[in-house]
């Protein structure tokens, strides 16, 4: 099960040859829109791996967030948990990504005690910080006492984190520019990643990932603490928007679903999932189903 605590964009993409200039308008040669949001985009990954479900969170009482609603519908994730909050603000994102969180910021501690059943038998939950600190370091205080697998994303990363979401998270799983947001290490490749996964493990994280695109992973862990690189497949990306998500949502199946697998096996399974998603358009959209990877995978 996966409760989770998120931000809901109605992404709207144009694709252009290049950024333009302060003031420039330039032509796009593609326009589309689809569904975003860190954690209904792990989610919606993960459920379409196989993974029963489970998000906490608020919309907008406005055409997006009946739309959500819809999507998660689509997805087969319940929608009990997610309830309507009146706000006039307005979504955008891109690659170069801006979040205004809207009705999310009202998350609180009393949509967290209605939705504990949920949070308790969950086996793996997924926060990140595109709702207030305070609200996604209580849930994962409360699955930590509840023994829930607890992993952590810290999008949008801040540098003044609260030193207990290092030893309240399980997985502490960043990318390179979060990674040196949150520590002052710049990252460029993976020697670097894993000097962040020892400084991190210093402030309490038990098993710290650091993401670096197209160059997989670095994991690093209070049991091991030799800096491990777990490279991925090249590909013919077409748009990496949302690859992070894809990973961290195939990871949270498999921590959920398959236990028994070492660190290192789940890193290379999710390392696939997320590289077949850069093979296609959009976000949520190029997530892959269960029935389209190689059996194997499961």
């Amino acid at each position: 099960m996966w409760p989770s605590k998120d931000l809901f964009i109605l992404v709207a993409i144009s694709l252009t040859s290049r950024l333009p200039k302060a003031g420039e308008t330039i032509h796009g040669h593609k326009f589309f829109t689809g569904f975003g949001g860190k954690g209904a985009n792990q989610c919606v990954q993960a459920a379409r791996l196989g993974a029963r479900t489970s998000i906490i969170c608020k919309v907008g009482s406005d055409s997006f967030g009946n739309d959500y609603i819809e999507n998660f519908k689509r997805n087969g994730i319940p929608t009990v948990n997610i309830s309507f909050e009146y706000t006039e603000s307005f979504f955008l994102g891109q690659n170069v990504i801006v979040i205004v969180a809207g009705a999310n910021l009202l998350l609180d501690s009393e949509d967290l005690k209605k939705a504990n059943h949920i949070i308790c038998k969950a086996k793996v939950m997924v926060c990140q910080l595109e709702i207030t600190p305070a609200t996604s370091l209580e849930a994962l205080k409360m699955a930590h006492a509840n023994g829930v697998k607890t992993l952590f994303n810290p999008a949008p990363a801040l540098a003044d984190l609260d030193p207990q979401f290092y030893t309240h998270s399980d997985i502490f799983c960043c990318n390179e520019t979060e990674a040196e947001i949150i520590t002052g290490i710049p990252v460029g490749n993976p020697e670097d990643a894993g000097k962040v996964g020892l400084t991190l493990l210093e402030r309490g994280c038990k098993l710290v990932i650091v993401t670096l695109g197209a160059e997989g992973c670095v994991l690093v862990s209070v049991d091991e603490r030799i800096p491990k690189h777990v490279p991925t497949g090249k590909v013919a990306a077409v748009d990496t928007t949302g690859a992070g998500d894809s990973f961290v949502g195939a990871l949270a199946f498999y921590l959920a679903y398959y236990p028994h697998l070492s660190m290192e096996e789940v890193i290379k399974k999710s390392n696939f999932i997320a590289s077949v998603s850069v093979q296609a358009s959009g976000t949520q959209t190029s997530f892959p189903k269960r029935k389209d990877l190689p059996q194997d995978l499961f």
